[in-house]
């Protein structure tokens, strides 16, 4: 579904991503996992094509990403949904309103399908009869969750989650992954990519990791191929020991 093939992205004379290379497989949940500034969010930022390698090449769903201009990339764009770390939601519009955003903006979707979609994604968020109340009147974990919604409701080829739990309490960490795993179960097409730095999270969430280590990928695989791993970055990040630079240990 996405492959990264020698990617490098560089700002003036700072290097973030180095030669990346990997492959995100349709269907599954992929998590990118990393410490603060190893260039994850950079790397989300080039699936959706709002930046351009300096270097080598990104394909999505068979489409050659660099290429991508006007409407082609508006369309590109369109077929990926997006869960942002603050959910995002348009304080001045109802529930009803932020889910039905998107399809609004799309030529795809009939309006006269509109409620049925709205209705179909509040159920399956455990929301069902909020449509009407402002995000000001939602808890945190509402909020998210009607993020969610609206990522989800034009059924995008790919959902790309930015930091889901960052900042949350336990049980709405455990409620945000366990939702993650309903929408990719439920939705048999969707490919799920979760930008994180939760190792925890991960291991009981994901299909496949992946996590970088100055713009590289340190090592790709299962969670239990990373349970196992004798790598020593990844055992530092294992240790909780992310915030400052790593050292090999």
């Amino acid at each position: 579904m996405i492959e990264f093939s020698n990617v490098t992205k560089s700002f003036g004379e700072r290097t973030i991503l180095r030669n990346l290379s990997f492959t995100i497989k349709p269907g599954k949940i992929t998590f990118i996992l990393g410490k603060s500034g190893e260039g994850k969010s950079v790397t989300i930022k080039h699936i959706l094509g709002l930046l351009r390698p300096s270097e080598g090449d990104i394909f999505v769903a068979g489409r050659h990403v660099n290429e991508l201009q006007g409407e082609p990339l508006s369309q590109h764009r369109q077929r990926i949904g997006m869960l942002f770390q603050h959910a995002a939601l348009f304080d001045s519009m109802t529930v009803e309103d932020n889910i039905l955003f998107p399809l609004r903006e799309s030529p795809d979707v009939a309006a006269s399908e509109y409620q049925s979609h709205k209705e179909k994604v509040l159920k399956q968020i455990g929301l069902e009869g909020i449509g009407h109340k402002m995000p000001s009147e939602l808890s945190t974990g509402e909020k998210k969750r009607v993020g969610l919604a609206r990522a989800i409701v034009s059924k995008p080829e790919i959902i790309l989650y930015d930091e889901p739990t960052t900042g949350m309490d336990p049980l709405v960490c455990e409620m945000i992954d366990e939702l993650i795993v309903q929408v990719n179960n439920e939705e048999k097409d969707m490919t799920s990519v979760v930008i994180s730095h939760d190792m925890k999270a991960a291991l009981t969430t994901a299909d496949d990791i992946i996590m970088l280590y100055k713009g590289q990928v340190v090592l790709q695989g299962s969670p239990e191929e990373f349970k196992h791993t004798d790598d020593p970055v990844v055992r530092q990040f294992f240790a909780g020991r992310v915030d400052g630079p790593m050292k090999l240990i």
